[in-house]
């Protein structure tokens, strides 16, 4: 398919913050339009945060903060309908704060007016449209924007945002989170921890996973190890033995 389009690649980005400014992990991915999808999910999935519902069954139910088929669905739809022939852009997929960003060259399709958006369908890529169709990604019906619309009423959270000029944007608000406040009234404790991860890890570690060891930690320090509201990964139970909390 390179071969044939210019720039099939997706780009995923995680910022911190709400600004395009400190970028704490990107990746991109340039192989087969399947595979990109599917590794851009992948990189959405290590860094949104999960709930977790006690059914009754012998597995709890992992529930995202926001719909994994929602965000599939947008990334599929990027995918089957960008101007691949435009060479300076790749299919951006953009973590920020407080939403995430699924962007594509190349607006509304010719022909389509802004009020028949969502109602009617018209293929910019129909040999890429039949691909993914066969592939069992799409079904070619113009299902997939109330299809993500649906998905995210569901989950009860903000409408999804649509813009389309020479750019189509997909913007998914990401609910509001509210910080433990032990985490921001200890800084003795916190520089304590955040020594101690630096030394008992041997490894690389990124922002993302140091901010989410010490918030285990800081709760279990305050709530003690039984609480069941965070289950400690191998590292925190590492950098927990290894220091003394008061």
């Amino acid at each position: 398919m390179q071969d044939i389009y210019f720039h099939t690649a997706i780009t995923c980005a995680l910022y911190k913050g709400t600004e395009k400014i400190d970028v704490l992990d990107r990746r991109d991915f340039n192989e087969d339009l399947i595979s990109n999808i599917d590794r851009a999910m992948i990189f959405l999935k290590q860094y949104i945060p999960l709930r977790y519902e006690m059914t009754g069954e012998p597995r709890r139910k992992e529930i995202p903060e926001i719909p994994y088929e929602a965000l599939r669905e947008a990334i599929i739809n990027a995918t089957a309908h960008r101007d691949y022939f435009e060479k300076g852009t790749n299919i951006m997929v953009e973590m920020f704060d407080d939403r995430i960003e699924i962007t594509n060259f190349g607006g509304l399709v010719k022909g389509l007016k802004p009020e028949d958006f969502g109602k009617k369908s018209v293929l910019r890529n129909p040999n890429i449209a039949n691909l993914l169709h066969r592939a069992g990604y799409i079904e070619k019906m113009g299902t997939g924007i109330n299809k993500m619309k649906n998905l995210i009423s569901e989950a009860g959270l903000p409408p999804i945002k649509f813009e389309f000029d020479n750019f189509f944007t997909v913007t998914f608000k990401r609910p509001i989170r509210k910080e433990i406040s032990f985490f921001a009234e200890n800084d003795k404790l916190l520089k304590t921890i955040d020594d101690t991860i630096n030394d008992t890890i041997n490894e690389p570690i990124n922002e993302v996973v140091k901010k989410r060891l010490l918030k285990e930690i800081l709760y279990i320090a305050k709530y003690g190890r039984k609480t069941g509201k965070y289950i400690l990964s191998d590292k925190g139970k590492k950098i927990l033995d290894s220091i003394t909390l008061s």
